[in-house]
């Protein structure tokens, strides 16, 4: 596994020359055990950073010994968000080839905790998943007085997508996007709602009134329920009005959902529409569909219980940006364990009774004196 702390070795140290009392490479090696190890707030980082300082000698310089949170988290708040996320981006690069066919989701999620009533707005984030590998691939803050729409295009420009298979919800069904994702040589499967009025209604007139060129059924049963998805596909789009606009667009697709849950006794149903510009494949599109919801299950649930994200105040600067990279590079390293079946937040804390900091799939440990910028020794 490469060491992470190598792709963010370009960083521009925002401090003041002679007040750098701690090394930037270090701050951020004892930020990422921290994080990985259990830690959600500056006074954790600086409480582990404590409690693991014999560890810590070993291999750090430590010149003006552990930082104050308030330290990690003026530095944190300073450092140029771009720059860390061009090094995480390169990182994920390092470790995942996204394979053929392989579902990339984008989707959105909310930092709660940063907003405060009568200053800055909520900071939003714009995130890719790569669903088959269980990987956050790169991140792109929603700018100001902007929207998803915006911040997309910034996120897909930094993702190598050829031959994978992107998702987006509805927000992300835009004729420029789908056009970006074909120049990325990957196809696109985009959902479709009442923001794009006319395409929506023209979908449902489609499935009324032309034969669908392929449908496949799944049943499942779990939770307490039993759920049948139902996808139909038509490569007819001659009541598109606006069809050619839309790179590379072969077809319409229809979900319908049937959920009946067994202790009520209760049904409900769902229909949703989506474009694609993959072939009229009824089970393939049945499939690909599901795997983007994967994203809300792996993703922000997982950032709220395992990582306590929505709970976290960091509204310096760019704080809760550049913390919510150092959390993400801990659910990676995390996600990468197939020796436990224990959810994120169990792991954390196997992390750090085995090692203060390691991946446990890949025993990413930092052994040996780091005797120049970010070359501590990994395996």
């Amino acid at each position: 596994m490469e060491n992470p702390l190598q792709y963010f070795a370009e960083l521009t140290d925002p401090r003041v020359e002679r007040n750098r009392e701690h090394l930037l490479e270090e701050i951020l090696l004892r930020a990422m055990a921290a994080v990985l190890s259990g830690a959600e707030s500056w006074n954790d980082i600086e409480e582990y950073g404590e409690a693991k300082i014999e560890w810590l000698k070993t291999f750090l310089t430590l010149p003006a010994g552990i930082p104050s949170h308030d330290t990690f988290n003026r530095v944190l708040a300073a450092l140029d968000p771009a720059q860390m996320e061009k090094g995480f981006v390169a990182w994920v690069g390092s470790i995942a080839k996204l394979t053929a066919g392989e579902v990339v989701a984008i989707d959105g999620k909310a930092l709660r905790g940063t907003y405060a009533a009568g200053k800055k707005p909520i900071v939003h984030m714009v995130s890719a998943w790569a669903e088959s590998h269980g990987l956050v691939l790169a991140q792109r803050k929603v700018d100001e007085k902007s929207n998803e729409i915006t911040a997309i295009p910034k996120l897909l420009e930094a993702l190598e997508l050829s031959g994978t298979v992107g998702t987006i919800d509805a927000m992300g069904c835009q004729r420029a996007i789908a056009c970006q994702i074909i120049a990325k040589k990957a196809d696109y499967v985009l959902a479709v709602k009442e923001n794009q009025g006319h395409l929506h209604e023209e979908i449902q007139d489609s499935f009324r009134m032309l034969p669908a060129d392929a449908v496949a059924e799944e049943v499942d049963c779990g939770h307490g329920r039993v759920e049948r998805r139902t996808c139909s596909v038509i490569a007819d789009l001659s009541l598109l009005e606006k069809a050619s606009e839309w790179a590379s667009l072969q077809g319409v697709v229809r979900i319908q959902t049937e959920r009946y849950h067994k202790a009520t006794g209760q049904s409900e149903g769902q229909t949703r529409y989506y474009i694609t510009s993959l072939a009229p494949d009824a089970v393939r599109l049945n499939r690909v569909i599901r795997q983007h919801w994967s994203i809300e299950n792996q993703l922000p649930w997982v950032l709220d219980v395992g990582f306590g994200e929505d709970l976290s105040r960091k509204r310096q600067g760019h704080a809760a940006q550049n913390f919510s990279i150092l959390t993400r590079i801990a659910l990676n390293l995390l996600k990468q364990d197939k020796s436990s079946k224990r959810g994120v937040k169990g792991k954390r804390l196997k992390a750090d009774v085995i090692t203060p900091i390691c991946s446990i799939a890949g025993n990413l440990i930092c052994v040996g004196p780091a005797t120049s910028r970010f070359t501590a020794t990994y395996y």
